[in-house]
């Protein structure tokens, strides 16, 4: 992980601003990421980089983790959190939707995907803090900056949008990669999602009853 150390830096000084908010400039926050990493590039299986639009005021703003909740740790046992909870601090336990729908899902394999955001940091209306906005233009080639050297250092061998947004945002960053959709599973879209992920695994990885 030292290789990862000016990403570190890098996510850390980002200044908060009246429409972004950074819940890395919280050591806690940080390293409850750099835990989750650690974790993540450990595992056996299929190196999966899933990529999202941004994290959400219920979510990774409060718990530092990409596509999480302070809850889900409570309402999920998948063995990667479990594994993981002890070693992470969770100070706030609110619910986000999206992010259990995704961990339960995960439920039928072993090895999960790396979670990141193409804005790592939490946009939101003018002092609004609770609630979420797309990532604009200029957000999003700043957070081109920490995917790629996420990209570079994973390695993954497949890499996948969720929804469009998430996805249009990846292809822009990322213009040569092969990116592949996945649909957001809020708004009826949960069977599509789960159709995705199990074609993005593949049976070979599945740990199914």
């Amino acid at each position: 992980m030292k290789e990862l150390d000016p990403f570190f830096r890098l996510l850390q000084k980002r200044k908060n601003t009246l429409t972004v908010f950074n819940p890395y400039r919280d050591e806690i926050k940080l390293n409850n990421l750099k835990s989750y990493l650690d974790l993540v590039f450990q595992q056996d299986g299929p190196r999966i980089l899933l990529v999202g639009e941004a994290p959400g005021f219920k979510g990774c703003r409060l718990t530092g983790i990409p596509f999480s909740s302070g809850k889900l740790f409570e309402e999920v046992s998948h063995p990667f959190l479990e594994t993981l909870k002890p070693r992470i601090n969770i100070q706030q336990l609110d619910s986000e939707n999206t992010a259990s729908i995704v961990w339960r899902h995960l439920l039928n394999y072993n090895s999960v995907p790396l979670f990141w955001n193409s804005f790592p940091f939490h946009p939101h209306p003018s002092r609004i803090q609770k609630k979420n906005r797309a990532p604009n233009k200029a957000e999003i080639e700043e957070g081109a900056v920490y995917l790629q050297m996420l990209f570079d250092y994973y390695k993954p061998d497949f890499v996948a949008g969720l929804g469009r947004k998430g996805t249009e945002c990846v292809q822009r960053i990322m213009p040569n990669e092969s990116i592949r959709y996945i649909r957001h599973p809020s708004y009826g879209g949960k069977t599509d999602f789960c159709r995705g992920i199990d074609d993005l695994f593949g049976s070979d990885n599945a740990s199914k009853d």
